[in-house]
């Protein structure tokens, strides 16, 4: 009787050890985790460049990110004697509680009224930060929820970084102005082209237009590449991508890392195949004003109820916009 009650008791007790040494070893591991995401997160947070540009306008249906694409001319940008900065790129990503994505193309050139003045909307951020969120809002009709303003010349950095990207155009171009040289078809870009690639208009047939959709397309296949699982899994790689893209980025005053990582990852579902692309619709893509120049002149109250479809989840996908129309036209 005594050796079989000291099996028995051996046999209890050995599984509940094991158990046990499980159990910790999974408390430690979570809680190393946990630590590693707290550092990760203070020191996004911290390395955060953020500054005022938030209005404080009533809530629409969704989330909506206005990106903009700084064209700095910090010496990185050629030769062509332009100084500051210009906001050639005007998005809007917009994230429905349910629903598809959808990222969306401000002419640079849209007519827009500030006060008592006409402009063009990229000369709108020369007078505030403040003023030109206003203006994109009542061209949309969409609250802003948070900013981000991207350096093209700073996007340099973060290709190289990854290793390149690869990009798609179906022209076969070389362009003084940008210093793009392009055999037609996709390639594997380093920093130096896709920066030229993003920047090039004046041998796109397109023209603005053009060029808005190859800087989307650079902006997404940067994401793509960041959120592989090839990146991911290479820690210095991933470190060095994140430094160059924290030094290229200025965010308004809300955003947090959290809200950064919200808007990658809606970013990348609005380029997928289920996501909505495309520009604004606009009456007049050359409409002339005394003391302006030609400009576009939108169609506001199209574009109102395009971005209230957007905004509830309720737009199909696909490629939207004055420019899709044309293109499905011919």
């Amino acid at each position: 009787m005594p050796l079989a009650h000291s099996g028995a008791t051996a046999r209890s007790v050995k599984p509940r050890r094991r158990h046990h040494r499980l159990l910790t070893a999974f408390i430690i591991l979570a809680a190393a985790l946990a630590l590693a995401l707290f550092g990760a997160w203070n020191w996004v947070d911290s390395n955060l460049n953020s500054s005022q540009w938030l209005p404080g306008t009533p809530n629409t249906p969704g989330t909506s990110w206005l990106i903009l694409g700084s064209d700095e001319r910090d010496g990185t940008t050629g030769q062509d004697g332009t100084t500051g900065a210009r906001t050639d790129t005007i998005l809007v990503l917009t994230k429905p509680n349910s629903g598809p994505s959808s990222l969306i193309s401000i002419p640079r050139d849209s007519l827009v009224q500030v006060g008592q003045d006409y402009m063009k909307i990229n000369a709108v951020y020369q007078i505030s930060k403040t003023d030109l969120v206003k203006q994109v809002e009542t061209v949309t009709g969409q609250h802003i929820d948070h900013v981000a303003e991207i350096q093209f010349g700073g996007l340099k950095s973060v290709v190289d970084a990854l290793g390149g990207v690869k990009l798609c155009y179906d022209h076969t171009v070389d362009d003084v102005n940008s210093g793009m040289k392009w055999q037609a078809g996709c390639h594997v870009a380093n920093g130096d082209q896709a920066l030229a690639f993003s920047r090039m208009r004046y041998s796109d047939p397109n023209g603005d237009f053009g060029r808005a959709a190859r800087q989307r397309q650079v902006i997404a296949a940067i994401m793509s590449t960041a959120a592989s699982g090839s990146t991911l899994s290479n820690f210095g790689k991933t470190t060095a991508t994140a430094k160059a893209g924290l030094r290229a980025i200025r965010v308004d005053e809300h955003t947090t890392p959290y809200t950064l990582a919200t808007m990658a990852m809606a970013f990348r579902s609005a380029t997928g195949g289920s996501g909505v692309t495309g520009s604004l619709y606009w009456k007049d893509a050359g409409y002339y004003v005394d003391g302006v120049g030609s400009c576009v002149l939108l169609d506001t109250a199209k574009n109102h109820e395009l971005f209230a479809a957007l905004g509830r989840g309720e737009h199909k996908a696909g490629t939207v916009g004055t420019l899709a129309e044309a293109n499905q036209q011919q």
